[in-house]
């Protein structure tokens, strides 16, 4: 089962050239030693503070109170603004 995790922040720190370099040291980690999810992280076009991090599983069940890294990843980040993560499930293709 595809399953994907969304870690929203809205960062009150105007140093985006940090965070985006310690997110990018995540990413590849997290690539590197897990085969069963991938880690991206994207900006928002237009607000330079605003960062969207998905945790792609690939798992058979769907952990709906989300996995250990992405609660990991809501509560690291909670110090540098607002937080949100959430959870979504692939839905199956309909016949």
């Amino acid at each position: 089962m595809k399953w994907l995790e969304i870690v929203e922040l809205r960062s009150a720190d105007s140093n985006r050239a940090m965070l985006g370099s310690q997110l990018q040291n995540l990413i590849n980690k997290v690539n590197k030693e897990s085969k069963h999810k991938s880690i991206k992280v994207y900006s928002h076009a237009t607000v330079e503070t605003d960062f969207s991090i998905h945790l792609l599983h690939d798992l058979k069940e769907a952990d709906i109170g989300g996995s250990p890294l992405g609660l990991h990843l809501a509560s690291a980040l909670k110090k540098f603004g607002l937080v949100n993560h959430s959870v979504w499930v692939e839905r199956p293709k309909s016949s």
